[in-house]
């Protein structure tokens, strides 16, 4: 072979090699470089309290930054600061506390993004966790949630879960904060409520399933058998209303009917009712309390 045919050869070969070494480098940087994009844009991850305290400390405290990296981190900074902000101040507008926020991208395409949401928190004492399909389409610019997920735990959660199971069934996720925020509201006023009479009457008020459920026992000291029940429901319509219905069961001995000529027991339910509607709640159980409790 002509040793500068030879020359022509070899040295193609050597560029070719190195074509193909560069385009590999610009492929991984490409691939890195679409790593980072996703994961600033797609998966979130947002901590209550002090791990926000320290994701920001360990952003300020990076040494042997160059001057576009520190200002970049700076911005970042600023950034997580304000949304810090946002959410303390919707926190303490709704009450409703996130402890974790993760987004993950299932989907993209030129037509749609399809993102799955996954949120964790809760409202007064009431805990929650929520899963959502998110589809954005491009053209017409329409966001709608595809599917939802539900789970609410603790003691109220069978006295929302009707609720809760039409609103995974309608996709209604706006719908469920605005209710979980009402009904979380009037379970905390329930539970104080309880828990009041029980500590200012604790040989009367009894609370066989906790201060978060929703029965309170009211028993005669002086009258064995005497038996007063309070059951407090916080119903929950198919359109979020959230709307407390107080009733009132009696427990009397058959000797103590028989002596009830007037049938004051017998009325008593309508009678606390009335209560109610004059007087209000935290009243017309405390007036019932002294007249079961009085000698």
């Amino acid at each position: 072979m002509n040793p500068s045919l030879l020359n022509i050869c070899v040295k193609g070969t050597t560029m070719e090699k190195h074509y193909e070494a560069e385009i590999k480098s610009l492929k991984e940087e490409i691939a890195t470089l679409h790593g980072q994009l996703e994961n600033r844009e797609n998966v979130v991850s947002v901590f209550h309290e002090e791990p926000m305290q320290v994701v920001l400390s360990s952003l300020r405290g990076k040494p042997g930054m160059g001057c576009g990296k520190k200002d970049a981190t700076d911005s970042l900074v600023l950034e997580l600061e304000k949304l810090e902000a946002d959410l303390t101040r919707q926190e303490r507008m709704n009450r409703i506390v996130l402890t974790d926020c993760r987004v993950k991208t299932q989907e993209k395409n030129k037509s749609k993004a399809v993102q799955l949401h996954r949120l964790s928190g809760y409202c007064y004492h009431l805990a929650f966790q929520v899963e959502f399909e998110l589809t954005e389409f491009k053209d017409p610019a329409v966001c709608t949630v595809t599917s939802l997920s539900v789970v609410v735990d603790g003691p109220e959660f069978r006295e929302i879960s009707s609720f809760v199971s039409r609103a995974e069934d309608d996709k209604s996720l706006l719908l469920f904060f605005r209710a979980l925020r009402e009904f979380s509201e009037r379970c905390d006023h329930r539970s104080r409520t309880f828990m009041y009479f029980k500590d200012k009457y604790p040989d009367v008020v009894h609370l066989p399933e906790g201060c978060r459920a929703d029965v309170m026992t009211i028993r005669s000291p002086r009258l064995p058998g005497c038996t007063m029940t309070i059951v407090w429901n916080i119903n929950v319509s198919k359109e979020g209303l959230v709307t407390p219905r107080l009733n009132l069961l009696t427990k009397m001995p058959e000797q103590a009917l028989k002596l009830d000529r007037k049938n004051v027991i017998m009325n008593a339910p309508d009678s606390f009712q009335s209560l109610l509607r004059v007087l209000g709640v935290e009243a017309s159980i405390d007036s019932l309390i002294k007249a079961v409790s009085m000698e």
